[in-house]
């Protein structure tokens, strides 16, 4: 089995990139969803956070209110560093479970591991990948995009952009970046070809 690492900033395309690699038959592991399932009712890490952050974020069916706990922790550092401390861990536990029965069902699979945070979690990163791809997109034509398409201002897109690793740290751990400044077409022909190669590989 092949365990690859795909990230890249907001709206930089890798959601496009992933989407791609699964037409071709790699076996998407999306570290967003596996976020989501960690805080599911009965998980032991939405105990925690309640614990942390206050019952008042449980919604009447027992769900994590993700927006009221997104207000508490965006642009507060200590806050985000101690709901990572919770979360981090159970994606990671999660994620190696589930390479686990990846691995059974089929040795020969080539895994993407879709993970946006890569570099800003690296430091607990306990997995080891053959590659890293890395979808680069510069500064402003992600800021644009989200404004365009996400119906955002720029001063949020803004926002969001600066809360994320630099372009520079990402690029430092790629083994692969796949520009994406140009047009959709040119991005998934640059795909098909990084495909081959891993087949290839």
């Amino acid at each position: 089995m092949k365990l690859i690492a795909l990230t890249g900033g907001i709206a930089s395309g890798k959601s496009t990139v992933s989407a791609r690699l699964a037409e071709h038959g790699a076996v998407i592991l999306d570290a967003d969803k596996l976020a989501r399932e960690v805080v599911e009712p009965g998980q032991p890490a939405l105990a925690q956070i309640v614990a942390e952050f206050g019952e008042h974020l449980l919604l009447p069916d027992g769900t994590l209110n993700r927006p009221a706990l997104g207000s508490i922790v965006f642009n507060n550092t200590a806050a985000l560093k101690k709901l990572n401390d919770i979360t981090h861990p159970a994606v990671w536990e999660l994620g190696q479970a589930k390479l686990r029965a990846i691995e059974a069902d089929d040795p020969d699979a080539i895994v993407i591991y879709d993970v946006p945070l890569l570099v800003e979690a690296s430091a607990e990163r306990p997995m080891s990948f053959e590659q890293v791809i890395v979808v680069n997109a510069s500064r402003d034509e992600r800021v644009r995009r989200m404004v365009a398409d996400r119906g955002m201002s720029r001063a949020e897109a803004e926002a969001r952009v600066g809360s994320q690793a630099t372009d520079a740290e990402r690029l430092a751990v790629a083994d692969v970046v796949l520009d994406n400044d140009g047009t959709r077409e040119e991005l998934l022909d640059a795909v098909d070809e990084l495909w081959a190669t891993l087949r290839a590989a």
